[in-house]
């Protein structure tokens, strides 16, 4: 029960990745807000987990609809202890100069806006408190770019730039900002990621993971556990690879 009495909500939690996180925060006695942009998925997921879950609509990439998650998590929680900027998306393997300017703007509002208006509403609760958690999810995509995903790439270098240049300057505030980077797992995203999900395509990429298997939502969830745990009370500016030793 490492986070019991926690309250957090978890963006991108209707599947996959945040599920995973959800789940484990959950178990560990957090209660979790589910938010989601398909609100039936995050009802499935809250109904799932039980009276520990909320399920909430969200669009991360629009400033009202962030604004309107985090006042109604207050409301219904009381206060908020931890926040996870989970949701993602990408644009499709293609060189850089095909990728359209309505893609790039869709990869850069979810991955990328979203932390800053997710940051916009919940570091004056945090300040008031004299402590909080945020954890991005960005990626290995981040540290060790592929070929022809070369704008998903800067998205998550720079949710890694921002979580260190948020942790700096929120630390004198009592807290804690961090980062993950996993490697592509079992998620909706996988397909996006392989281009067209095929037994040759798996392999091929599995090739570059020495230990030899997929990220899976159980592996991230128990990374972010720590992470916002009192354990780490003393660990901020992180992006904690979980990857299986792909960027090594």
């Amino acid at each position: 029960m490492r986070l019991e009495g926690k309250t957090s909500i978890v963006t991108g939690a209707g599947s996959g990745f945040g599920t995973g996180i959800a789940q484990k925060f959950a178990a560990e006695g957090a209660r979790v807000v589910i938010a989601d942009i398909n609100l039936e998925a995050a009802e499935t997921v809250a109904d799932d987990i039980g009276a520990a879950a909320i399920a909430l609509r969200v669009d991360v990439s629009n400033g009202e609809s962030v604004a309107a998650l985090v006042r109604t998590a207050i409301d219904r929680l009381g206060a908020i202890d931890i926040v996870v900027n989970n949701a993602g998306t990408t644009h499709l393997p293609k060189p850089m100069e095909d990728v359209g300017e309505d893609e790039f703007d869709r990869v850069f509002a979810v991955n990328a806006k979203s932390v800053y208006l997710a940051a916009r509403q919940i570091v004056p609760h945090f300040k008031a408190r004299g402590s909080g958690a945020i954890l991005n999810i960005a990626s290995t995509a981040g540290v060790s770019p592929r070929p022809n995903l070369s704008w998903y790439n800067a998205s998550k270098g720079w949710m890694i730039t921002a979580t260190r240049a948020m942790a700096v300057e929120l630390a004198p505030h009592g807290i804690r900002v961090n980062a993950l980077n996993p490697v592509a797992g079992e998620t909706p995203l996988l397909k996006s990621f392989l281009g067209e999900d095929t037994p040759e395509r798996r392999a091929k990429f599995l090739a570059t993971i020495p230990l030899g298997r997929f990220s899976t939502p159980a592996d991230i969830g128990n990374a972010a556990c720590y992470l916002c745990s009192d354990e780490a009370s003393m660990v901020t500016g992180v992006a904690m690879e979980v990857d299986g030793g792909r960027c090594i």
